[in-house]
């Protein structure tokens, strides 16, 4: 793989561990700045609804820059925006830090997923987004934990200031290791904005997005509340948290790096065999939750199951969105922010049910049948893809 892949990957990481970050951080954030907690839990949301938003706009406002210029401005912004909500004193203020942020990260992930998809050659675009991917995964394995364990010794601010600091490697990074101006050839063959616009209207491409999101979903609605599970259920410490979570970072790394070698020649084994084994896995977990070695076991095979599967729809979006070039990555980052801002509602709903925090493990697997219904005209459009291309 190109080394500007790992760049990015790394920038990636960075802007993963922002977005995770504040599930450990909202009561000293609520005790410092004086509101509930509740009201400091509407930042993950503000954040969720600005990558949905932002990514499509973003990527639209920046289709006719350099991608360098464009990746680097994002990620300084990104990191200017944490400078100022360590600084700040005003919840309005870090509010608005948190919607600039998402803005900032869904352009960056929405170029740099195009941009991955252009360093390779075309039936790589899987491996080159496993790669991209890899960067959530470390922010999880490393990132997330990390940021918690430094806001309970130093304070909310102290985890603030060290993302900001891990941005500017990565901006160093991207200023070395990716090309300057502008692919001319590229900009030529550039479909208009609004022909990349009407590759919405394709029921195929809104078929995989709609997939992503519904795995994600699942994904979110677990990873969300598996703190009380740890804690609650299986009667663990707090401590043991972090390592569930490592464990699920672990696991998705596996499942991004495998599903990255198969999504681009053979993505129907990964939906046929990952998928109904993520059906399984998500109720075996509810059941089980109680025995500790069955839930760490079960946690780092839902991770990588999970990752594997979500890698591999989202690598499809590409695929489908072959004719908007520049807008492909942002079709991208919405199903996965959709996911990831639905699947938690969804989870949070089952709460007061008598499932009580096992319900998100019940609802993931809920979230994870449905799109399995809807995968099968998906799956035999594939299959009978690869079979004209063997024809040919």
């Amino acid at each position: 793989m190109p080394l500007p892949l790992y760049l990015l990957a790394m920038a990636v990481s960075a802007m993963s561990t922002s977005e995770f970050m504040l599930a450990g951080l909202l009561p000293n954030i609520a005790s410092d700045l004086d509101v509930t907690v509740a009201t400091v839990g509407t930042l993950t949301s503000a954040f969720a609804v600005g990558m949905i938003v932002g990514a499509p706009l973003v990527a639209a406002l920046a289709r006719n820059q350099p991608r360098r210029a464009s990746l680097l401005g994002f990620v300084l912004v990104f990191a200017a925006t944490h400078a100022v909500g360590a600084m700040t004193t005003s919840f309005p203020v870090l509010f608005v830090t948190r919607v600039v942020a998402a803005l900032a990260n869904a352009g960056f992930l929405a170029v740099a997923l195009t941009a991955a998809a252009t360093l390779v050659p075309p039936d790589k675009k899987g491996r080159a987004l496993a790669l991209l991917l890899s960067g959530t995964t470390v922010a999880t394995i490393a990132g997330v934990p990390g940021g918690s364990v430094l806001g309970a010794l130093l304070g909310w601010r102290a985890t603030f200031w060290a993302v900001g600091a891990l941005c500017l490697p990565a901006a160093l990074s991207i200023l070395k290791g990716i090309p300057a101006g502008r692919d001319e050839d590229e900009a030529t063959h550039r479909p208009a904005l609004r022909a990349e616009l009407a590759q919405l209207a394709r029921p195929r491409l809104i078929l995989v997005m709609l997939l992503g999101a519904l795995v994600n979903s699942a994904t979110f609605a677990s990873l969300t509340f598996l703190a009380p599970v740890v804690t609650e259920s299986a009667r663990l410490g707090e401590l043991w948290i972090s390592v569930a979570l490592v464990l699920f970072g672990a696991g998705s790394f596996v499942g991004v790096t495998v599903a990255g070698r198969l999504s681009d020649q053979c993505p129907g084994p990964v939906i046929t065999v990952g998928g109904p084994l993520l059906l399984i896995g998500w109720p075996t977990l509810a059941m089980l939750a109680s025995q500790p070695v069955a839930l760490f076991t079960l946690v780092f095979v839902q991770g990588a199951l999970s990752f594997a599967l979500g890698s591999t729809m989202i690598t499809r979006v590409l695929y489908e969105a072959a004719g908007a070039p520049t807008m492909a990555g942002s079709y991208a980052t919405a199903a996965l922010n959709v996911g990831a801002a639905v699947g938690p509602i969804v989870a949070a709903a089952t709460l007061s049910t008598a499932a009580g925090n096992l319900g998100p493990l019940w609802a993931s697997g809920l979230l994870v049948a449905i799109a399995l219904l809807i995968a099968f005209p998906l799956l035999t459009a594939i299959t009978a893809d690869r079979s004209t291309e063997v024809l040919r």
